[in-house]
Parts: structure tokens; sequence; C-alpha cells
């Protein structure tokens, strides 16, 4: 799966650690520690994995957390009804009908936690496309999924021994 695997120099990992507080605030720069290693999955993602656990990654999107370390952050979510589980965790884009909840204050090109509504539980993280008011209820597509739960980023974890 992973076509490259490597360490980053402190210097760079200083660089990616202002990255993530400049778009995240003070808290994401705590995910990256010493070492850092990086795995590529393919040309266009490459995966940050401290102490075995994959926190940060970088797409064409820009760099972001990964599930595993939203709970960390001071993050939006967006609510989704339980029928649109399954096809969230499957990597679709969430839809405004599915939608039930989102917090105050979203905003176009915000990044977003998607939980469920029974349990709260992380689905995916994604990019809106519209503002908090237009989330839900609204036709078509309204928040584009960047990271979700079984995808390449997630299978990280099982892959070094950690699932």
């Amino acid at each position: 799966m992973p076509t490259k695997r490597y360490y980053l120099r402190k210097s760079i990992v200083r660089k990616l650690v202002g990255e993530l507080e400049e778009k995240f605030g003070p808290p994401a720069g705590s995910l990256l520690t010493n070492p850092v290693e990086v795995i590529e999955l393919g040309r266009n993602i490459q995966v940050f994995v401290c102490g075995g656990t994959p926190v940060a990654f970088r797409s064409p999107e820009g760099i972001f957390p990964t599930l595993f370390s939203v709970a960390s952050l001071p993050m939006k979510r967006v609510t989704v009804d339980m029928g649109a589980v399954r096809a969230v965790s499957r990597g679709a884009d969430i839809m405004g009908p599915g939608v039930v909840g989102a917090d105050e204050g979203i905003s176009r090109g915000d990044v977003v936690v998607i939980v469920d509504e029974q349990h709260g539980k992380h689905l995916a993280l994604g990019l809106t496309l519209a503002d908090s008011s237009l989330l839900k209820g609204t036709r078509g597509r309204v928040i584009k999924n960047l990271h979700h739960v079984g995808d390449k980023i997630w299978s990280i974890y099982v892959t070094l021994g950690k699932g």
C-alpha cells in the first residue's frame, strides 16, 4: 500500500507544526512530536505518523488532522442521520438531506468533523461547500469528504499493528 516511508528532519516538523497551528489553532501543533514518520500513499497523499498513530495528512486540498487526532482539537461538527452513516463511511460526500445538525458559525471552506446522530462517533473529516445555515436540508452535496473511517489513511493504523 505505501509507496514510500521516511522520517522528517526537525526543521521540517517545525514548519508542519506552524501550518497546522495556523489552520487549526495552537492545540494542533502538539499533534506532531518527534520523530515524525511520513508514509506516502501514491503521489498525492502524505500521512504523518507519531508513535505509531497517523495524526495528520497532506492532500491536494491542504494539511489536516486525521480522525485519530480530531478529538483533541476544537473543531466544528456536522451531525448526519443514521441513514447517511453507511455512505459517509464508504467515502461518499455529505448531502444536505442527511444533515440533521451543524455547529453555528460554519463558513464555506471550513474543515469539519462529521458525526452520527445516535452515538456522536467521528465518521469523516470534510470540507464545507456551504455556510452552516445552508447545510441542513439543502439539496445536493454540501460537504466534500476528505478522510473517512476505513480509508487508506485509517488503514495505516491497522497496518502498523495498532488496530
